[in-house]
């Protein structure tokens, strides 16, 4: 395809009011993501005390069983499964505007749904909170891709990176106004209850895990207007649509300092040429060009199947450990308070929100902040390593004394500190760069999607960690086990064995994943077609010479040189 000044333009744009825009716009999605995700802690402990029953007969406060527990989080997590697939697909079929809305709207209605869940008894209301937070996930997962790839087709390459993971880092954010509404809502209630006796649950306790839920939404329905209203991007207009006038004048609208000038019509010609012509009705269709490859074909898998395994699987890898450590706080807050029996439904919810906000502020959001700083100064692939080994380095920290020492000290500040820096190794790597990576490797005709199916990947992580290593963390002493578990590994083993994860990660990482920074996104593509057509003998110079034909004449059309001084390649915009 011949080179796009508009594409060259957004590469080479200043930093703008509208990208700050975009920033927030785009994070508020994930925003709400973790809101939802890190508010069903304490909502699970209002839930055990108001529908059920001490484990035991123990006279103690009812607890939601662990079946139930992992139920309510597996759901989530399959549906943004679910949501990374098919929304990450829809974004390049339909694109990514026409769709973005879409994931806000089934985001909005099943937060204030799970909050509704319909009705009171036990088994129905649990029923119902299960079926919208499947509902939940898939919007959370499919707001996923869309996010992180309306950033990067928006960015410029200098500074994409750093906008990419500001968009992710609204996630810390999202922690801490989860904590931060739940705090609110249970001194409100416990106050408004009058302070009862800590077995004494009040009926406004149900009320109180619904409004935490639904106040979920209001992020999400604020936003809703202007994402609505982001123009599609200029990456999608001009190489999927292939509409090039439109693409410029879209983009003109919200980068106002954009260089563009008027597009020619010769160039629009021209682009036009070169773009595949869909079949006509009575004529048989011409074989279609070197660029038209399918997502399931071998032509794919030869050019980015190697990408797609490196971001599937180190994205896979990370949520492994990650969503675990995420589940043990509930084994690592319980010295810091007093025990449930001793304090109230409100008091406990209360207890467990602050740990997470402790959390959020001491480790999640400085991560955020040192990956933002860095991605474009250190790269992807740097960061992504350095992560995974500081994680692993964390958790055997965690791991070798834990039997002799770190049991009977949970209360120990270099105890929090050592899980406080597993989160911070974390958001400053891996959790960040799984995330941008895939916005950033593979065509315009399939970044939304590959980023959906590494997204997937991530969350079969998660549910491998969120459910797997809660259980056979458990201790192998069955009188030490939690209530309504069954013995397991015990803690030490599994952080091991989390550690041990994390450097397979590192390896994955040092072995598959490429570099990206400083580059456009074309230049990536570029580099991924060159390479692979070197390997397997494609892209002859015939092709490059009927591509290179098709370039305007124009030199208004001509990109600057300095963008790139590698050869114009035949696949180098394959659409």
């Amino acid at each position: 395809m011949p080179a796009i000044r508009v594409l060259t333009a957004l590469d080479q744009a200043r930093t703008q009011y509208y990208h700050f825009k975009a920033i927030v716009i785009a994070g508020m999605g994930l925003f709400t993501d973790s809101y939802d995700l890190f508010c069903i802690a304490p909502v699970m402990k209002l839930i055990g005390r108001v529908y059920y029953e001490p484990p035991d007969g123990s006279g103690g406060p009812g607890v939601t069983p662990p079946a139930v527990v992992s139920a309510t989080v597996g759901v989530a997590l399959l549906g943004a499964v679910a949501g990374n697939l098919a929304f990450g697909a829809l974004g390049d079929r339909a694109g990514r505007r026409r769709v973005y809305g879409a994931s806000l709207l089934l985001m909005v209605c099943s937060s204030v749904g799970s909050g509704f869940s319909v009705c009171r008894t036990r088994g129905c209301a649990l029923a119902s909170l299960c079926l919208f937070r499947f509902l939940l996930g898939v919007a959370i997962g499919g707001d996923y891709p869309l996010s992180a790839t309306i950033m990067s087709e928006f960015a410029n390459r200098r500074t994409r990176g750093a906008f990419i993971a500001a968009v992710f880092s609204m996630q810390g954010f999202g922690i801490l106004a989860s904590s931060a509404v739940t705090m609110a809502v249970a001194a409100a209630f416990d106050r408004w209850t009058g302070r009862r006796a800590p077995l004494d649950t009040p009926e406004a306790a149900d009320l109180a895990w619904r409004v935490i839920l639904m106040i979920g939404a209001l992020p999400a329905a604020v936003t809703f207007y202007w994402r609505m209203a982001m123009p599609e991007t200029a990456r999608y207009t001009a190489l999927v649509e292939h509409n090039v006038v439109k693409a410029t004048n879209d983009i003109g609208r919200v980068l106002t300092e954009l260089n563009l000038g008027a597009v020619t019509e010769e160039e629009a010609a021209a682009f036009r040429r070169a773009a595949p012509a869909p079949p006509q009705l009575g004529r048989a269709a011409s074989p279609p060009p070197a660029a038209s490859y399918g997502l399931f074909s071998r032509r794919f898998l030869r050019r980015h199947g190697r990408d797609l395994f490196a971001c599937a699987s180190a994205w896979f890898l990370l949520d492994i450990p990650y969503y675990s450590s995420t589940l043990f706080q509930s084994q690592i807050y319980h010295p810091w308070f007093p025990p449930a029996g001793r304090v109230s439904a409100f008091q406990e919810a209360f207890n467990v929100a602050k740990f997470q906000a402790i959390i959020a502020v001491a480790s999640t959001i400085p991560g955020y902040f040192a990956a933002v700083l860095l991605i474009d100064r250190v790269g992807r692939r740097g960061l992504q390593m350095a992560g995974f080994l500081l994680m692993a380095v964390f958790l055997f920290a965690l791991a070798g004394p834990y039997d002799r020492y770190w049991r009977g000290h949970g209360a120990d500040a270099w105890y929090i500190v050592l899980y406080a820096l597993t989160f911070f190794s974390a958001n400053l790597g891996p959790n960040t760069t799984t995330f941008i990576l895939p916005a950033e490797l593979f065509p315009a005709r399939f970044r939304s999607t590959c980023h959906g199916i590494s997204g997937a990947a991530g969350k079969l992580g998660a549910l491998v960690g969120a459910i797997g290593f809660l259980w056979a963390s458990q201790d192998r002493d069955r009188r030490k086990v939690l209530a309504g578990y069954e013995p397991g590994i015990g803690m030490k083993y599994a952080l091991i064995i989390l550690g041990g994860i994390c450097l397979l990660g590192l390896a994955v990482t040092y072995a598959f994943t490429p570099e990206t920074m400083g580059r456009s996104l074309e230049e990536n593509e570029s580099e991924n077609d060159d390479s692979r057509s070197h390997a397997t003998g494609e892209g002859d110079a015939g092709q490059q010479e009927l591509v290179s034909s098709e370039l305007p004449k124009s030199p208004t059309s001509v990109v600057s040189s300095h963008v790139s001084t590698s050869p114009i390649h035949p696949h180098r915009f394959s659409v």
